[in-house]
């Protein structure tokens, strides 16, 4: 554990590229296996924090997760041979492929959210006097919002965010579920590009 912290903290400890490193210290976290449950996931945050912490990232946005569960036999046979036999180029190759198959996904999502708060943008200004910035971002925040949640970042009136609501969904920017005693407004174009997302 003092090796792997120093391999995080301490840019004498192994002088390599960033990425290359970030490759390390996530083989050297899954090998000392600290916790009962849980290591894949805490393996991978460490990834990202590292990232971020070495100024390769601005925020914490690039989780690896999704790529490695595709990938999983390959990531689980290259750990284990790295470990036996020493060889560490393909494993850091696969991390270097997993950080850019991820990139790319990435660069995807936010430019498809990027168009869909534009075409809602468009939409919403032609059909709503109440159109601000405000409340596009307000509706793009989350892939769902509730009248209180509208209440709260527009600081607008419960009778206010209850018609913004409703209009929004008459006209197809939203669609309602009722759960329990709860409305919830769903931005379906931003729901079906996270849901993209993740398959």
């Amino acid at each position: 554990m003092t090796d792997l912290e120093r391999c995080i903290n301490d840019p004498a400890y192994l002088p390599v590229d960033p990425l290359i490193k970030m490759a390390v210290i996530h083989h050297q976290f899954e090998r000392i296996h600290p916790f009962y449950d849980g290591n894949g996931r805490t393996g991978r945050i460490v990834n990202v924090l590292y990232l971020v912490k070495e100024g390769l990232l601005d925020l914490p946005i690039l989780s690896m997760s999704r790529q490695i569960l595709r990938t999983r036999a390959d990531y689980y046979r290259l750990l284990r041979d790295s470990r036996a036999s020493g060889n560490w180029e393909e494993w850091i190759l696969y991390m270097l492929d997993a950080v850019e198959e991820t990139a790319i996904g990435a660069v995807k999502t936010i430019t498809a959210i990027r168009e869909a708060m534009q075409s809602r943008r468009e939409h919403i200004r032609h059909r709503h006097k109440f159109y601000s910035q405000d409340l596009l971002n307000s509706i793009f925040q989350h892939p769902y919002t509730k009248i209180e949640f509208m209440q709260d970042e527009l600081k607008v009136s419960r009778p206010t965010a209850t018609k913004y609501l409703e209009e929004l969904t008459a006209s197809g920017v939203l669609a309602k579920e009722k759960r329990g005693r709860s409305n919830y407004y769903i931005n379906t174009a931003l729901w079906a590009i996270l849901i993209a997302e993740r398959e």
